[in-house]
């Protein structure tokens, strides 16, 4: 049963960080709430305007002009406003705050809403995390809405995941991660001479776990540091890229064959994060049953 047709009547509201394959989104009638992109003169809103790969390709032919932003509070609200002619109980899983402020836009707006929508009562929860280990988490929100659960019910299964999740994201460049605040635009620049590919976990910020010679040498190390993550256990996985259909293809039959998947899928790395990352991106986000 579909989240949104649930007797338990609750919606599930994620950013577009979480890159949620469609499939899932059109199951569980989950809204994504866009982050913005700035490309030139021109804004479109993540997923909703414009493809991961069309993003990708314009960034490709102009870096220089690329840049995004959160929703504002108001853009948080009509979602808010939208999803409540569905449901009077809203769980809204934004991507870690200090990544993003996202969460802060979503949570002004859901006293907003809850102030002037009649009976709504909504549920804003920071991940601490991004990317397909932000999907997990809002799917293990929706996925226990469909099992029949309440609000608060959803609520816990997403915090259960929380607590669990991990990613690990290789870059196949560290030439723009500096746009990220994160790293000196010379030591980037340093990283890039010398062709180093940095390894990233993100628990509540992005952390720097390691680095690799080359992409081969990379997928090793993230494919080892799942495995001190899981072992043989039944694990929830999905593979993500930017840009790098062939690559995260390879990847994801390397995680079939080495784990033990009771769920495994392909998404698109966002563009939202991939400013930051450059094109060629692979990571793995996970967590053991």
């Amino acid at each position: 049963m579909a989240a949104k047709d649930s007797a338990s009547g609750v919606g599930i509201v994620t950013d577009s960080v979480a890159c949620l394959p469609r499939e899932f989104v059109e199951e569980y009638g989950i809204q994504i709430l866009p982050i913005n992109i700035f490309i030139g003169d021109k804004v479109y809103r993540d997923v909703v305007d414009i493809s991961p790969a069309e993003v990708y390709e314009l960034f490709l032919k102009d870096p220089a002009h690329f840049s995004t932003s959160a929703p504002s509070p108001a853009v948080c609200f009509e979602v808010f406003r939208v999803m409540s002619q569905k449901t009077p109980n809203i769980l809204c899983v934004n991507l870690s705050s200090k990544i993003s402020a996202t969460y802060d836009s979503a949570r002004l707006a859901s006293g907003q809403a809850m102030r002037e929508l009649t009976g709504v009562k909504i549920s804003v929860l920071d991940s601490r995390t991004a990317t397909a280990s932000l999907a997990f988490i809002a799917l293990a929100g929706a996925r226990a809405v469909a099992a029949g659960k309440d609000l608060a019910g959803a609520l816990a299964a997403a915090h259960e995941v929380m607590d669990k999740v991990n990613v690990f994201v290789l870059l196949d460049t560290v030439r723009y991660v500096y746009r990220s605040g994160r790293v000196p635009r010379m030591a980037a620049q340093a990283g890039s001479i010398l062709n180093i590919r940095p390894i990233f976990s993100i628990k509540g910020k992005v952390n720097l776990v390691g680095v690799a010679a080359n992409r081969e040498q990379g997928i090793e190390r993230i494919l080892a540091k799942m495995k001190e993550k899981v072992g043989m256990a039944k694990v929830h996985a999905a593979v993500m890229h930017a840009y790098a259909p062939q690559m995260v293809e390879e990847l994801k039959q390397r995680v079939a064959k080495e784990f033990n998947c009771v769920e495994l899928w392909v998404t698109e790395f966002s563009p939202v994060m991939g400013y930051a990352t450059g094109t060629g991106t692979l990571g793995v986000a996970f967590y053991a049953d």
